[in-house]
């Protein structure tokens, strides 16, 4: 499936008017479908309407009471996928300011019971030195002294056993000169000393394994219900949960070659060396 940003707002109202419309093409009224589908008169009128926005087993159930052709099938559930997905750009977030984002991130830690984050690139915020953090906002506009304030605070939520925290980086991200060498040392040590925490497992990917599916992106999955995706110019939210368990699958197999507890501590206190020698 492709799309443009823009298309993912429009998807929700296109998808109520394509239900709604096939509706009347059968000649069935609003009750006469809900009680088809099991689910309330006001649910549906609201599905049709845009102001409730169905589940894909709703959509599901509607197509299937609808007898839908197997061509509205598919446009009608690619709709829906749509419009479980959402676009947020960095230049909104920019305006709206950045530390709005860091409170929307600590809402979605303090839901989720299991977080993974797959960082080919860069340590994320939760895993850096106020240093690095500070380095990595370097490139964004206006004062940042808020943002990396809130970012520093999210990272109390690490330190909750009630969560597991799973990280993996790749070689790249790790070792990626963010700072200057002495930095970098102390940001690796960082790393070494989180992954003592018995709820946070730092897996490592090491140069010359070898791993047939190349790291794209980076990605964080909440729980099973929600996987955001990184890009340069902002973040791809998927809420289909097709979507999320693709996520985590690929989260899986990247994890199966992961280095963990003593052999991953070993490797980054080597690293750590290397920046200090």
């Amino acid at each position: 499936m492709t799309f443009q940003p823009d298309q993912l707002g429009r998807s929700k109202a296109a998808l109520a008017t394509s239900l709604r419309e096939l509706r009347k093409r059968v000649g069935l009224s609003q009750v006469r479908l809900a009680q088809r589908c099991n689910m309330s008169q006001t649910k549906l009128s609201n599905i049709e309407t845009g102001r409730g926005g169905p589940s894909l087993v709703d959509v599901e159930l509607i197509l299937r009471a609808l007898n839908a052709s197997s061509a509205e099938v598919a446009e009608v559930m690619s709709l829906a996928r749509l419009a479980h997905t959402e676009w947020q750009g960095k230049r909104a977030s920019r305006r709206r300011g950045l530390e709005k984002r860091q409170a929307e991130l600590a809402g979605l830690e303090s839901e989720a019971r299991v977080l993974r984050y797959f960082l080919p690139a860069m340590v994320t915020g939760l895993l850096s030195t106020p240093e690095y953090v500070k380095a990595s906002l370097s490139g964004s506009p206006g004062d940042k002294s808020m943002t990396i304030a809130r970012k520093l605070e999210r990272q109390a939520v690490l330190y909750d056993t009630t969560k597991t925290f799973i990280f993996l980086l790749t070689e790249q991200a790790v070792r990626w000169p963010v700072l200057h060498r002495p930095g970098m040392a102390l940001q690796v040590d960082h790393l070494v000393s989180l992954s003592r925490l018995p709820n946070v497992c730092i897996g490592l990917l090491p140069l010359g394994s070898p791993i047939s599916r190349g790291p794209m992106k980076t990605f964080t999955v909440y729980d099973q219900r929600l996987a955001t995706v990184e890009t340069f110019t902002g973040r791809i939210v998927f809420q289909d949960p097709r979507d999320t368990a693709e996520h985590v699958r690929l989260f899986e197999t990247y994890r199966s070659h992961a280095l963990v507890g003593e052999d991953a501590r070993r490797l980054l206190m080597e690293w750590a060396t290397a920046f200090r020698s």
